[in-house]
Order: structure tokens, then sequence, then C-alpha cells
């Protein structure tokens, strides 16, 4: 993806409300011609996966209750879950084309293979906009993070939490799906941090986001390395830091011993495991930000509200097959202890009560999150 706007970034814990910037606020009658479809509309809504709890428990949900809200309560969505198996998803998104959905929102298992189908729903006269993922082929808008950007917070935190890192740090990359090109934008993100601060002395990409080849590919890398040497560990996400450190617990590294840590999504174990220290940081993305503006961008799509649309859609991003497509990209922050409640609990992500159960509740007194 290449990025056509200017991003400033200040520090490694970002923040930006496009609601701020008049992003989010378009409305629906600014000057704009009659709306070619009512309110009685049918979104249909493909998301990649389960491993990754947070498409089926904050994605969907909230994408399902904006389109509800936008259309008086007469838009309709519909659901389907490829479970990271990419045929399954090709076949989902021909049923909704057979069945004349008026847009989609397609969050790609695979962007290559996806695109075919693309096509075929923009021969059938349906939009689609790729969510979180940038599908190949002639997709009508892009609404993700900016995950180069997530990529440049995980690298930076991690050479923060190493304070006086030098090159001979020895640094374990378990990189996300070859096959989901978000995964590349945050490997290469993470390098821009790491390359020429710290040596990566193992690099992984991995399958389907799978926790268990994660923490197949960090025993691996322990056998290489050895355990007492590895300085620190790139985790692409959350689900797999939790196999990064399953196998540093096999191979006898925890506690205070278990190396800095990164992930992404801010799942509500991965905030627990902040909590104890045995994962370093997430980045958390503010889904319903970005889940509310897919609805909006989606409605507007379908009715015809060209203002709102592209009042919606101010960057643009390129793909392997189509260039300057309209897209929305919204940043992120880095989670650590200091800012659980001012994030993930702040936006209603979590409870305190979720995060402090029994057994994390005296480390949540030790950081005054109780």
């Amino acid at each position: 993806m290449r990025r056509r706007i200017a991003m400033a970034v200040a520090a490694s814990t970002l923040s930006l409300s496009l609601a701020g910037c008049g992003m989010l606020s378009a409305t629906e009658d600014a000057g704009e011609a009659t709306p070619t479809k009512g309110n009685d509309i049918t979104v249909g809504v493909l998301m990649p996966e389960k491993t990754n709890t947070r498409y089926e428990q904050f994605d969907y949900p909230i994408i399902k209750a904006k389109i509800a809200s936008l259309t008086q309560n007469k838009g309709k969505t519909e659901y389907a879950n490829a479970a990271a198996d990419s045929d399954t998803q090709v076949t989902q998104m021909e049923r909704m084309i057979d069945e004349k959905v008026d847009i989609i929102l397609l969050d790609a298992v695979d962007a290559e293979a996806i695109a075919d189908t693309v096509r075929k729903a923009k021969d059938a006269g349906i939009p689609v906009i790729a969510y979180d993922r940038l599908a190949q082929g002639p997709i009508d808008a892009y609404v993700s993070f900016d995950n180069e950007l997530v990529g440049e917070v995980q690298g930076r935190t991690l050479v923060e939490a190493l304070g006086a890192a030098d090159t001979s740090d020895k640094i374990v990359m378990i990189n996300g799906s070859p096959t989901d090109p978000n995964a590349k934008q945050f490997k290469d993100g993470a390098l821009s941090e790491l390359s020429g601060r710290v040596t990566i002395a193992a690099s992984y990409d991995t399958k389907a986001w799978s926790p268990e080849v994660a923490e197949s590919h960090m025993a691996e890398a322990i056998d290489k390395i050895g355990k007492s040497n590895i300085a620190a560990v790139y985790s692409a996400n959350d689900a797999m830091a939790g196999g990064i450190i399953k196998a540093l617990k096999a191979a006898g590294v925890s506690g205070d011993d278990l190396p800095p840590i990164t992930g992404q999504d801010a799942e509500l174990a991965a905030v627990q495991r902040i909590v104890s220290g045995e994962q370093f940081m997430s980045v958390y993305k503010p889904y319903p930000q970005m889940a509310e503006a897919a609805a909006e961008m989606a409605v507007a799509k379908v009715q015809g509200r060209d203002i709102q649309f592209d009042a919606l859609t101010r960057d643009r991003v390129d793909s392997p097959t189509d260039k300057d497509i309209p897209a929305q990209l919204v940043t992120v922050v880095a989670l650590q202890k200091g800012n659980i409640k001012s994030t993930v609990v702040a936006d209603g992500i979590f409870e305190v009560s979720d995060i402090c159960t029994a057994k994390y509740e005296a480390a949540c007194r030790a950081i005054k999150l109780n």
C-alpha cells in the first residue's frame, strides 16, 4: 500500500480523533442530491477468521448496530465469517452476489485470491468496500488502520523497552500471515524502527496468524539462538503473543525473565498479560471508530450521498491491481500498563472488572487500575 497523505507521528502513544477532523461528522443532507436508495438496504459483511476474537466481538456487532441506526432500523446486514479459509470466503461472497445485496464490506482472508470475486461483484453492480485488509480487484473504497504506523509503534516501543539498545541485542520477529497484505505493512513499519538498532536473529511469517504456529516458530528460535540470548520478541498480534509466551515458559523462561513482547488488537487476554507483566505492550486500534466509519461509508455509497462518502474517504491508497483508491486510515495507540484506563476502559471495550479478575487483582492494584 502506498500512502498518499502525510500523517504526523510525534510519539509512540498516538491517537487521533477523526471526528475532530470532520471525518465522521459529515451530515447526510448537507447539500446533496436526493438519495438513489432509501433505508431499506442490505449490507453484506464478510469477516476473515475467528482466532482473533475482535471480528465477532467488536467489528461486526458495531457495524450492524451503526447500519441500523443510520437507516432507522430498516437496513439489514448479512454476515459470514470464513474461519481463515479463502475458498470458503469466495463461496460466501458469491452467495451474497447471487442474493443481490446492495453493498459488501469485505475483510479478505487472502487479498489476492478474492480479486476475481470482487470483479464479479463489480460486474453485478454491487460496490465492495475493503475493510481492515486491502483486497485486490476493483474495490470502491478502503477503511482500515494506518498499518505501517502499527508496525512503527510496535518497533519503537520495543526499542524503548530495551533501554540502551545496541546492535548486539537479538530480536525474534514473529510476523503475521503471508496472505494478509496488512502483515507486510506491519513488518515494514516495525523494521523501519528496528533495523540498525538491534539484530534480527530470526524472523518468521505465520500461516493464518495461528498461535500454535507462532508457538512452534518461537520454540525453533529458542533452539537456534538460546533462551538467554533473546533480548525481545516482536509479535505482530496478541493471539500469537500468547503462543510465544507458552513456548518461552516451556523453555523455562517466565516471570521477570520474560523478554519484552509486543502485540496488537488489545485482546482481553493480552491486556491481562500486560497488567501482569508477561506481555510488554499491545496496539490498541479503536474498533468502534473504524467499524462505524465503514458502516457510514456503506450507507452513503448505496444511497448515493456522494458528498458524505467523499468526506469519509479523504485518503488515497494503492493496491497491486488498482491505484488511488478512496480510503480512510485510522491511527492507533501503544497500549501499556499506564494507559489501559484511558484507552480500552474509557472507550467501553472492557470494564475494569473484566480485566481485574481474581488472578489479576493484585497486579491491577499495583498499577492503580482497580
